[in-house]
């Protein structure tokens, strides 16, 4: 049967009356005069009959008006993505590839919240191992989440917040017996974060243009390893200004400014399309996002859904 001609019975099993029906559909009563008389013959019962100046619904019609009305609510449902949606309900593993960085700001707070509106939600964090790859087009990934690049075209992506870098090195170290200029900076002994054993990057360049070099006398996978080595020895690394500043302070590390002129990280969340109308992807999503802008001890900004582009590091 028609849709609409069963949202046409509903009106009028719900009106008991082909003019109030009429202004519930915004059509003109001849028209639901002449569904009612469709209905009729696809049902072979007469659903409304006169009494006096009005209309009761027949014994037939009595019956289906629940029915009918059950039927249109469930084909909402299935028609708009989002009607009807509970995460209470939702049984879903979400996966998530991030920096280990990331990961120990958000986790916490993202899975706290996410169990108390979705009990039955679980979440998995990976590294950055499939970076780069068709992990969220193969759907390996439902979320990559961090500074993007070498996507494929369809993916989409949003925007979160931008952080600048920062040094960290322990708190009685030299570097903070005076200020820390470029060529102090560059003088002290630092600790690379490659899961690539690359060496060098951005801060080289900009050194490099003021005529100064750094030494990398150490390359870790991971920046929680790189903070764990900087508390222990002379070395300096690298996290995210205003990023796990209580974790910093209990390892006895001391943040400081980069003293160079570098691009802040623009730090954004990425899905296969594929994904973007689902109720509980999108739940998850902004779950995610609230997560990364609003972490304990951190701050950040916002922005919508939209195409992006980046260089991943």
């Amino acid at each position: 049967m028609d849709l609409n001609l069963l949202r046409a019975l509903d009106a009028l099993l719900q009106e008991n009356s082909v003019t109030r029906a009429a202004e519930r559909l915004g059509t003109s009563p001849a028209a639901v005069s002449r569904t009612l008389a469709r209905l009729r013959r696809a049902v072979g019962d007469p659903l409304l009959v006169r009494a006096g100046q009005g209309m009761v619904p027949t014994p037939r019609a009595s019956e289906l008006r629940e029915e009918v009305s059950a039927l249109l609510r469930g084909c909402d449902n299935v028609l708009r993505p989002g009607a009807g949606f509970d995460a209470v309900h939702l049984h879903r593993t979400f996966t998530v590839q991030t920096t280990d960085l990331l990961l120990a700001g958000l986790a916490g707070t993202l899975t706290d919240r996410i169990h108390a509106e979705a009990p039955h939600v679980d979440v998995v964090f990976l590294p950055e191992a499939l970076e780069g790859g068709p992990a969220l087009r193969q759907g390996q990934v439902d979320v990559e989440l961090g500074v993007l690049g070498h996507l494929d075209p369809e993916i989409r992506t949003r925007h979160l917040t931008r952080r600048a870098l920062v040094g960290v090195a322990r708190s009685g170290h030299p570097l903070f017996g005076g200020r820390i200029d470029a060529r102090r900076f560059a003088a002290a002994d630092h600790i690379g974060v490659s899961r690539l054993g690359k060496r060098l990057g951005p801060i080289d360049g900009a050194l490099a243009e003021r005529g100064l070099r750094r030494r990398i006398a150490a390359v870790v996978p991971s920046h929680t390893s790189a903070m764990l080595l900087a508390r222990d020895t002379d070395l300096v690394a690298l996290t995210l200004a205003d990023w796990l500043p209580d974790t910093i302070s209990a390892l006895g590390l001391r943040a400081f400014p980069i003293p160079l002129d570098l691009p802040p990280l623009d730090l954004g969340m990425a899905w296969h399309p594929r994904n973007s109308a689902d109720p509980g992807h999108r739940w998850f999503r902004d779950r995610l996002a609230a997560a990364v802008l609003a972490p304990s001890g951190a701050g950040g900004d916002s922005s919508q859904d939209r195409c992006d582009t980046g260089v991943r590091r």
